[in-house]
């Protein structure tokens, strides 16, 4: 394709074993796509633009799930929020809800009542809502259109076309999801609210079972105890468990919990307005088994914001002080083929080895200097952020992150020139986690710890220890 000969690219495919009209598609969308990537129409738009002209539209996006993003230099839209989940976006939903399930039965033995499900506006925005499909796939749910293709609310599958008793599902939604995707909020509802009230027995139907035992325990309507959908108020963003953790203003980790519960206990029904729902939230979170979040774009893992650790990590917490037991968290990777579903302590060692203790990682990040050494120090801080969620992180992961970063004088000398400010608070970080009890070190390692430690203290006030000996 990119020499220009589709017809030996699709020969290649057909010996291949690929059928010769799915090759003579394949290599037409290539070749477009090819063409498109050639393509650099910036500069040209931008002068239009400046020029009151008329700029063509596109949609905005992952360009890895969606080439019609290219070429670049247009006028990009988000999406049609009444087209929202597409067709596409429920199969995947339901393809990876299916995973989930498959990997907690493994684990289990049996299907989970309760799962948690995390869930970021501008992760829907980019796969058409794919990740809100999910939650309707675990209800049992799908989305319902009326004849010109509008969102018009949600339709239960009927058991024996689901093949599997309905999971209860508790949305913890992102404040941007909830601005950008206000009839979606609704449709999570509605799905909640057919299943709590669905005629069946509350053996295969979890959401009901759960709505008529919280509808009792807390006095209310079923349609009440049926609400399922959680976010901020109205005006408020984020479940500040991140800055909790990054101030280690906090002693245990239940704290944490109640931060995420106080912010994040606001309980969205059918109409779409929030409403104080902290017990029914408690009560919710109570039955969870597993908590769980899609991870989409090849660009940020979990441990490269702490964004993941506010949300997952959050509810994975809370449900964990509610239920009185640790509750497991998931992350389905999707970045790349049909996707897996891998454990958050399998995905933070995936992480740890590929970026955080990978040389090639670590030296293009020190290449940018100052900056380079915050975002090492912004990574180890999230790690210890999922320690303190949810106990994800194996103890070689600080060994490896103290022997590459702190212990090693060299390394720690560069990175006190570069940036002592986060330098010191790199080790503060370790020293912390030792603490904490996250991680034992032997006696050996804690003592260069510290004095590594009170080094770069010493260079951070502009004590130098070479000078001083």
């Amino acid at each position: 394709v990119e020499t220009g000969d589709p017809g030996a690219a699709r020969q290649a495919l057909e010996d291949g074993g690929v059928p010769p009209d799915s090759a003579r598609l394949l290599v037409s969308l290539l070749h477009d796509l090819h063409g498109r990537l050639l393509e650099n129409p910036e500069l040209e738009a931008l002068v239009r633009a400046l020029d009151g002209r008329y700029i063509l539209p596109a949609p905005g996006g992952d360009v890895i799930r969606n080439a019609s993003v290219l070429p670049t230099g247009r006028n990009t839209y988000g999406f049609d929020p009444w087209r929202v989940p597409s067709a596409a976006a429920q199969r995947e939903g339901r393809l990876q809800a299916e995973r989930l399930l498959e990997r907690l039965r493994e684990e289990r033995g049996s299907w989970p009542e309760t799962v948690a499900l995390a869930l970021w506006g501008t992760d829907n925005m980019k796969r058409d809502g794919a990740p809100l499909a999910q939650a309707l796939a675990l209800l049992g749910a799908r989305a319902r259109f009326d004849s010109y293709g509008r969102l018009v609310g949600a339709e239960l599958i009927p058991l024996e076309e689901l093949g599997r008793p309905r999971v209860d599902v508790v949305v913890t939604a992102s404040g941007v999801f909830r601005d950008l995707l206000p009839l979606q909020l609704r449709l999570l509802a509605d799905a909640a609210w057919l299943a709590a009230s669905a005629d069946e027995d509350p053996a295969d139907n979890a959401v009901r079972l759960h709505a008529l035992a919280q509808m009792k325990a807390l006095g209310c309507t079923l349609e009440e105890a049926s609400r399922r959908v959680f976010s901020n108020a109205d005006g408020a963003y984020g479940a500040n468990v991140n800055q909790t953790v990054e101030s280690g203003a906090w002693n245990q980790e239940d704290e944490l919990a109640e931060v995420f519960v106080r912010r994040k206990g606001f309980a969205y029904g059918r109409d779409g307005r929030p409403e104080a729902a902290h017990d029914l939230m408690r009560m919710a979170l109570g039955t969870v088994d597993a908590a769980y979040q899609n991870l989409d774009s090849v660009e940020l893992g979990v441990s490269d914001v702490d964004q993941y650790v506010d949300a997952l990590g959050g509810v994975t917490r809370a449900a964990s002080r509610e239920a009185g037991r640790e509750v497991a968290a998931y992350v389905g990777d999707e970045t790349r083929g049909a996707g897996v579903v891998r454990s958050l302590k399998e995905q933070v060692s995936l992480e740890s080895r590929t970026r955080t203790l990978n040389p090639r990682w670590y030296e293009a990040m020190l290449s940018h200097g100052y900056q380079g050494v915050r975002e090492v120090e912004a990574r180890v801080t999230t790690t210890l952020g999922w320690s303190a969620t949810a106990d994800a992180v194996s103890p070689w992961v600080y060994q490896g992150i103290g022997d590459t970063y702190v212990l090693d004088p060299e390394m720690r000398k560069r990175l006190s020139e570069l940036n002592p400010d986060a330098a010191s608070r790199m080790a503060g970080r370790l020293l912390e986690a030792c603490d904490r009890g996250f991680w034992t070190p032997d006696d050996d390692t804690l003592a260069a710890l510290q004095d590594a430690a009170d080094e770069l203290e010493d260079r951070l006030e502009g004590i130098d220890p070479e000078a001083a000996a």
